[in-house]
């Protein structure tokens, strides 16, 4: 395509230069010249060489004029356009069928209906309302705005239809949910003794989605089948796509297969995507290496991009994402905005830490970095727990202009809330009142979180006050910022006023109600809960339902019954509930009872610190020493060891982090000096009356 522009390019500028020194005044070679310099270049570049040229033609005429408009309507340049369309309208030049057709493509482009109108008046004006190429543009307006009844006025009245005019109509339907409407379109236009083209089953077989258009899909690809000779390759690349929608994935692969000799890039994109949307992980995988190594066909920012999310949405392990992430560099497309933004979120969302510094080389990589590339990098760096470095990309954000949106708002008050840094997240609060964020879901859900865990319950209910409320999220986090504190009558005023008020319920909002029951120690009403929730509320238990009632009964010390809770599940319990389940018998010092779950830990997380953590704890509290010992070598054995503690603290805005025996911050020796001053000064507070405890205070301060 770029060698093709480059031919054009030149031929363009040949002419141009012919032109200039033949000195010709009549405007139809200028008029072939601009069109042509705007087919030569990309939409985004050939505007600016077709105004050079029409500024440049002596005596411009109408043709000239509809030439420059069609040229911003393909450069996407509409509000242009428009203002283009009103000085032809002031010079007195009458509207054809070609500059209504091109300013009513940019209507619908635009999405902007009123627009629309304002043509159709023009229409009628000119005496053009009845012909059949502006009447269509006009009706794929009002189709692509969704104002449908006003496209099937125009339909209807339309004097002459042609296969445009069907189409336009039948893509309405069908990208407005409307399927069925569509499909009897589809045979009403195939009675009127029409034969439906590519544009036709495009927009029919990209509305197909979910397993209940099965059936239609099947009379679909029959009618494929029958105008087959009619129809090019793009109908059947739809329909790949479109079996794979509806879970017949064996009838995509069945078509694949049948065009061995035809496929082009968009075929094997097409059953790539197929598998990925399906979780094939090694299938796509295979697939994409046949691509390359078979076919002759070279991937394309669709294939990576297909890849890269099957690392990212299905698990893939590191080496795999790495593997593609090579092969992205040896074709040239690291670069690629939208590869690298899938990048940068597949190694987000790898467990490993050290993974963010290969995002953050994507990152770097990238020639231009949207919004989505720095939320990707904030909301990394926040989710590994990589506090400090989400703050402080957050304001790498801020100094270099880049428009902060919810999501980077929800990011940056996390981090702040991980932290404890309640001054800071003060400061990004009014930041998100000042953008009018303030009312956003995710962004009133982060307030309340950093209030709640900052011990400033009053701030979190103003946040909560402040919030949308017609979701279940703030109530959610405001429940949860109750329960954290042990009031577990607020969080029931709270759901009692969300079933008054309708709000719906979903998973989380049982999350946090059998939460504060267990912190409240209130195990009837939390084991009520569970045990009502999918009959009277229509909410299924999922692990985490499963992970609390353990913890309701743990704490409390029934044990019996958490461990009853745990074989009742209908599926088998992952890490959370086991170690759950553990830390209730580390409470209540049941090691019995912990020697059995560790061995279920063991398997389901072999590599989890924690457990033997907790093991050897408990172990060395009964004074069993050499099983202790045993632990910790198993420990040491598989590489294993003690995540160390961090503490915080915030001092002028700026966030100091420490663990035991920590000497890597800057200022370690005046730390560690006053440290030192202190604890002499408490050896000899110790053994004083509350006189000399003063008179020792006065004379070190």
């Amino acid at each position: 395509m770029r060698r093709r522009h480059q031919h054009l390019a030149l031929a363009a500028a040949k002419s141009h230069a012919a032109l200039l020194k033949s000195g010709v005044s009549s405007p139809t070679p200028w008029n072939q010249l601009l069109t042509a310099y705007s087919a030569a270049f990309p939409p985004g570049s050939s505007l600016a060489a077709a105004r050079r040229v029409f500024d440049e033609i002596p005596r411009p005429d109408a043709v000239s004029w509809n030439a420059l408009l069609a040229a911003h309507v393909t450069a996407g340049a509409h509000r242009d356009a428009c203002h283009l369309l009103r000085a032809m309208r002031a010079r007195g030049l009458a509207a054809s069928t070609f500059t209504l057709g091109s300013a009513l493509r940019s209507a619908a482009a635009a999405r902007c209906p009123a627009l629309g109108a304002q043509l159709q008046c023009l229409a009628f004006k000119s005496g053009l309302a009845d012909n059949v190429y502006p009447a269509s543009a006009l009706l794929d307006v009002y189709a692509k705005c969704g104002r449908m009844r006003d496209a099937r006025r125009v339909f209807d009245e339309m004097p002459e239809r042609n296969t445009v005019s069907w189409n336009a109509l039948i893509a309405g339907y069908a990208e407005h949910g409307k399927l069925a409407q569509a499909m009897e379109l589809f045979l009403e236009m195939e009675s009127e003794g029409l034969v439906p083209d590519d544009a036709t089953f495009a927009a029919l077989l990209g509305a197909i989605d979910g397993p209940s258009w099965c059936f239609l899909m099947q009379q679909l690809h029959g009618k494929i089948m029958k105008y087959g000779a009619a129809l090019g390759l793009v109908v059947l690349n739809a329909a790949i796509t479109a079996y794979s929608q509806c879970g017949a994935l064996a009838d995509s692969r069945r078509i694949f297969d049948g065009i061995w000799n035809s496929r082009d890039l968009i075929s094997w994109n097409a059953m790539l995507g197929a598998y990925t949307y399906h979780g094939m992980d090694d299938e796509a995988m295979r697939f994409l290496v046949r691509m390359m190594q078979e076919s002759g066909v070279q991937p394309d920012i669709y294939s990576f991009t297909s890849m890269i999310s099957v690392c990212s949405d299905h698990g893939c392990d590191d080496h795999r994402g790495r593997v593609i992430h090579s092969l992205v560099i040896k074709i040239g497309l690291e670069g690629v905005t939208s590869v690298s933004n899938a990048l940068i979120a597949m190694y987000t969302r790898f467990s490993d830490n050290c993974t963010m510094e290969d995002a953050y080389k994507c990152f770097s990589s990238l020639v231009l970095k949207d919004t989505i590339s720095w939320n990707s990098m904030l909301t990394g760096y926040s989710q590994h727990g990589l506090s400090a470095d989400a703050l402080r990309f957050f304001r790498c954000m801020r100094s270099a202009n880049i428009r902060t949106d919810e999501y980077a708002f929800s990011a940056a008050l996390r981090s702040s809330s991980d932290l404890a840094v309640l001054q800071l997240g003060r400061q990004i609060h009014s930041l998100v009142i000042q953008s009018g964020f303030a009312s956003n879901d995710f962004v009133s859900s982060s307030l309340i979180f950093m209030y709640s865990k900052s011990g400033i319950l009053d701030g979190a209910r103003q946040s909560f006050e402040d919030a949308d409320k017609s979701s279940s999220v703030p109530w959610n986090s405001m429940m949860f910022g109750y329960a954290q504190h042990g009031q577990a009558q607020t969080v029931t005023n709270l759901f009692n006023e969300m079933l008054e008020l309708m709000v719906p319920l979903d998973h989380v909002t049982f999350v946090g109600l059998i939460t504060a029951y267990s912190h409240a120690g209130l195990v009837d009403e939390g084991s009520e809960i569970l045990n009502t929730m999918e009959t009277r509320y229509g909410v299924p238990l999922r692990m985490e339902h499963y992970a609390c009632g353990v913890d309701l009964y743990g704490r409390a010390g029934q044990l019996d019954k958490a461990k009853e809770l745990i074989e009742s599940m209908p599926f088998e319990p992952n890490a959370m509930v086991w170690m759950t389940l553990l830390g209730a018998c580390r409470i209540h010092g049941n090691m019995e009872l912990a020697n059995n779950v560790a061995s279920h830990l063991f398997v389901v997380e072999p590599r989890e610190h924690s457990t033997y953590v907790l093991l050897s704890s408990m172990y060395s509290g009964l004074g069993m020493w050499s099983d202790r010992a045993i632990v910790q070598r198993v420990m040491k054995n598989r590489g294993l060891s003690k995540v160390p503690g961090w503490s915080w603290i915030e001092v002028k805005n700026e966030v100091h982090s420490f663990n035991a025996e920590d000497r890597l911050h800057p200022r370690t020796n005046e730390i560690y000096e006053m440290l030192r001053m202190l604890f002499r000064v408490a050896q000899r507070l110790s053994s004083c009356e509350d006189e000399e405890i003063l008179m020792i205070i006065s004379s070190d301060t």
